[in-house]
């Protein structure tokens, strides 16, 4: 009997390269993933257009003698060492997003929109682009201030004739971060992957070559050795994060289905299972600690460079020196911050899912568990356990920096965490929907 033809590839080549080959072979697919990369050259453009009265060169030797604002220019791709229009990237918009996931089960107007499917959705989007406005003024004119009083940047305030200067400033930056927000939900729309999180990811890499240069290449003092053993602790790492972004315990699910035939009713069952990731809260314990960890040195370096008290001074040099990147207290609340977030994000997603009710609406169960609240109690058991494993190794990701320098002596090197989170998450999840696009037309893709 002659085999029946496959529109599957012959692998002559290695699997990645020609599930390359086919994506772009594809005119849909490759159309998406070139407006894809339109967008992202769009964005790295705008990330080059200052904002009004920036002086370069006192800029720039104000991120160079200060750590705390290289670390914050990490996530911006040097939008913000450039203090471009760009400058506060689409964080903003993830505050908004994450106080609204977090607001939803406390505000009953919106668990009410959140059960109205997709017109609902649109509704608190809608309300998640209106608190991005503010958000980002504010943190625009704090980001400001600190640089200012680094003597980066200069007629910053309200008073005189520096109103004019500020407001054009921080409309220039709130409105950078909006047309960043609609390029992000293009690529969503038209391209290929999730556009806010691709953003993110452009503005990384875009950094990692000046941080290598700054690390590597300009001299610190890092011996070959340690530039090598740098190298393998990120890829140990990388590979650590694809096992526990992947790895889920799947909680055996069992449906009843009743069918007529020939005028009787028969019951069939139906197996399948529910996926509890370990690491369901993904990046954001980590842009929660980081945030809070990084607030208290900028207002103490605030506090050190305009206050004319003594004391005040001296304790405000104490915290800026004790929870500076760069010391041991950083990353020791770092790391409980990452627990305790982690737990706390997992819960508050998971309150809102509901899953007993909707097993139990779809007439699923779990073999041996009562359907409705032993249901319920019994998910959150086992989520609790294993998000235990998610929230050690996200603590522990939050802290390699500092041991990876203590290790390599490279001390201008600095590995993010959440940096890498984020890279690795972006790129598996891409990967996955150009997979789906493939398997769709018989073809093998990246991962399978």
């Amino acid at each position: 009997m002659a085999q029946q033809s496959t529109p599957r590839t012959t692998r002559s080549r290695p699997q990645l390269l020609q599930a390359g080959i086919d994506a772009f072979s594809q005119p849909d697919v490759r159309a998406k993933i070139l407006f894809a990369l339109g967008m992202l050259l769009v964005f790295r453009f705008v990330a080059h257009i200052p904002v009004p009265g920036v002086e370069r060169e006192a800029l720039q030797q104000t991120f160079d003698n200060n750590a705390i604002l290289g670390f914050l220019d990490i996530f911006s791709g040097g939008a913000l060492q450039n203090l471009s229009v760009a400058a506060l990237g689409v964080y903003p918009y993830i505050t908004a997003t994450i106080v609204m996931q977090l607001g939803t089960p406390l505000i009953p107007r919106l668990q009410q929109l959140q059960q109205e499917g997709e017109a609902g959705r649109n509704k608190i989007q809608m309300y998640t682009h209106w608190m991005t406005v503010p958000l980002a003024a504010f943190q625009g004119y704090a980001q400001l201030l600190l640089i200012q009083q680094l003597g980066g940047v200069s007629q910053i305030g309200f008073g005189g004739g520096q109103a004019i200067t500020t407001v054009a400033t921080l409309m220039s930056m709130v409105a950078g971060t909006m047309f960043l927000v609609w390029l992000g939900e293009l690529i969503s729309e038209r391209g290929i992957g999730n556009g806010i999180s691709l953003l993110i990811l452009g503005g990384i890499v875009a950094g990692l070559p000046s941080l290598i240069g700054r690390g590597v290449l300009t001299g610190t003092g890092a011996a070959i050795g340690g530039i090598v053993l740098l190298v393998v602790i990120a890829v140990v790492i990388v590979a650590l994060i694809v096992l526990f972004q992947e790895a889920q315990r799947r909680i055996p699910v069992q449906y009843a289905r009743s069918t007529f035939r020939g005028g009787r009713m028969y019951r069939q069952q139906g197996q399948s299972h529910i996926p509890l990731r370990v690491n369901s809260a993904g990046m954001i314990p980590l842009i929660f600690a980081t945030s809070i960890m990084i607030f208290p040195p900028v207002l103490a370096q605030f506090v050190a460079q305009t206050s004319d008290v003594g004391w005040l001074t001296n304790v405000a040099e104490f915290f800026q020196t004790a929870l500076s990147p760069t010391g041991l207290m950083y990353w020791v609340g770092t790391f409980l911050l990452v627990v305790i977030f982690t737990f706390f994000y997992t819960m508050v997603v998971f309150s809102q899912q509901n899953l007993a009710e909707n097993l139990q609406r779809q007439g699923g169960f779990i073999p041996g568990i009562r359907p409705g609240r032993p249901t319920q109690e019994y998910i959150t058991r086992v989520l609790v356990r294993i998000t235990w494993g998610g929230a050690l190794f996200l603590g522990f990701v939050a802290i390699v920096p500092f041991f990876a320098t203590a290790l390599t002596n490279v001390q201008a090197l600095q590995i993010s965490a959440a940096g890498l989170l984020i890279v690795v998450g972006v790129v598996l999840d891409t990967m996955r929907q150009i997979e789906a696009q493939m398997m769709m037309r018989n073809y093998e893709g990246f991962i399978s």
